[in-house]
């Protein structure tokens, strides 16, 4: 299993809404889990605070610590992960243009790569059912406004990066990437030039990957790259 840990986001002066088609569609999900519009204030207002600690992101979860006006809690959240078969799907729609592994690491999620997803049976963004959490306060709502604040911040991780949306599904980006390349290292025979644009696009996106990695570990060797 892969984990990834976020950088704490930083308070913010107002309420930031999303502003990407995913993002939208992702807020929609957490408005429809929550039990009451009070909470759904209250977890806006701790979001944009800095209350809310680093977010651990893995394979059908994530965990984070929020500080309240009196006490310091622990919130775990899940949500349901695609099966071998619908991972494997969905590495075959990411395949079949070359662009989407690239707008992908540029940040976008292509709107038709989820519609071509969910053709193909993988549901890609929630529904509010499916957002479920634990928090160790005392409130009897679930999810709480701790647990809901958790889920503004992620809006904002996922509208950066929707890899961490494919993460939570399932799919880390490391094990897209390898399987992408495992795709294209199969028997040849096909004549199709799209394969080599996806070829291309896929050198390009394993670098990149490998960049990323850089700016966390400096010293790693960047012969390599050149």
């Amino acid at each position: 299993m892969t984990r990834h840990l976020h950088p704490r986001i930083a308070p913010r002066r107002s309420a930031t809404r999303a502003t990407t088609w995913w993002g939208k569609a992702w807020v929609r999900a957490v408005e429809e889990s929550a039990f009451a519009q009070e909470d759904l204030v209250a977890a806006r207002k701790l979001s944009r605070t800095g209350r809310v600690g680093q977010i651990a992101v893995e394979e059908g979860g994530y965990y984070a610590a929020v500080e309240d006006e009196h006490e310091m809690v622990t919130v775990a959240g899940v949500l349901p992960v695609l099966d071998a078969d619908g991972r494997a799907a969905l590495v075959e729609v990411v395949a079949a243009e070359a662009g989407r592994i690239a707008a992908l690491l540029a940040g976008e999620l292509p709107h038709l790569l989820v519609e071509h997803a969910d053709e193909a049976g993988v549901e890609l963004l929630p529904y509010g059912g499916e957002l479920g959490s634990a928090c160790t306060c005392d409130a009897w709502t679930d999810p709480c406004r701790h647990a809901l604040a958790v889920l503004y911040q992620l809006t904002w991780l996922l509208e950066a990066d929707p890899f961490v949306l494919l993460h939570l599904r399932g799919l880390a980006r490391e094990e897209l990437l390898a399987r992408l390349h495992e795709r294209e290292q199969a028997p040849p025979g096909r004549d199709d030039p799209g394969d080599a644009d996806l070829e291309s696009a896929l050198d390009a996106a394993l670098r990149a990957a490998r960049l990323l990695e850089l700016l966390d570990d400096p010293d790693s060797r960047v012969d390599h790259l050149l």
